[in-house]
């Protein structure tokens, strides 16, 4: 047997201190809005200085779970939808997955995301969508990109549907997808056409309360992006940064 000798690394005390505290975030013994003591009283129950408490507090703050609402108090909260999103993004990227590995997940969740919107979608859910469709129709019209508003759609589509799970699962995923509408609409000139005609059917579906419809329409939307990317072709295998960065693998 040979040994494989390596370096191991001791964790800084403003780590521990921020796991722990983390640790009682979410196992509910510290619950969003509970008050922190100061720093010194907190140094003094852990037996370590300000400083260190100071560090893992901004360790805390960035990964939001606690915030300041005035320079004196500190208290615990829950992290925002959009700092998560960004760190899953950022995991996906680091794992380079591929077209293919994020369409299969889409092509589960965003079906279910229409018909959800389709039963519970309010007045204000239908006037986001209305909205969102008529800036991607100006875009259109003007030539300019559309990548940004068609994924506000599908994002508004799921927060159509009033389930928070759903919409936290599926934010990185739509994100990081149809980024890949920077490379694929040069190459397929009627896939902007396309994607208007789906979108007005799947608001339609939706305003008129018909799931079944809404969930046909959408997964015929998603069906359809993975046909342009094949007709364009790009990599379905490749990360999808690097068809998002180059449109080659």
């Amino acid at each position: 047997m040979t040994l494989k000798p390596k370096k191991l690394r001791v964790a800084h005390a403003y780590e521990l201190f921020s796991a722990e505290l983390e640790a009682q975030i979410l196992d509910g013994t510290l619950r969003p809005g509970d008050q922190l003591p100061g720093e010194i009283d907190l140094a003094e129950s852990f037996g370590v200085n300000r400083s260190t408490i100071r560090e893992g507090i901004r360790l805390l703050e960035s990964e939001g779970l606690v915030r300041r609402p005035s320079p004196r108090k500190l208290v615990v909260s829950l992290p925002r939808a959009k700092d998560l999103t960004s760190r899953h993004t950022r995991a996906l990227r680091m794992l380079d997955v591929s077209f293919l590995e994020l369409w299969h997940v889409a092509l589960a969740i965003e079906p279910l995301s229409a018909e959800l919107a389709a039963r519970f979608a309010g007045p204000e859910a239908l006037a986001a969508l209305d909205d969102t469709q008529e800036r991607l129709e100006r875009a259109t019209e003007a030539g300019q990109s559309q990548v940004a508003i068609d994924t506000e759609f599908h994002d508004k589509v799921a927060t159509a549907g009033n389930n928070r799970a759903l919409q936290l699962a599926r934010e990185p995923i739509g994100f990081l997808l149809y980024s890949g509408m920077e490379v694929l609409a040069p190459r397929l000139p009627g896939a902007a056409d396309r994607q208007i005609v789906a979108h007005r059917a799947i608001i339609a579906a939706i305003r008129a309360q018909d799931p079944d419809t809404a969930r046909t329409w959408m997964r015929r939307h998603i069906e359809d992006f993975k046909r342009g990317f094949e007709l364009a072709g790009l990599p379905l295998d490749a990360p999808i940064s690097a068809c998002r960065t180059t449109g080659e693998a």
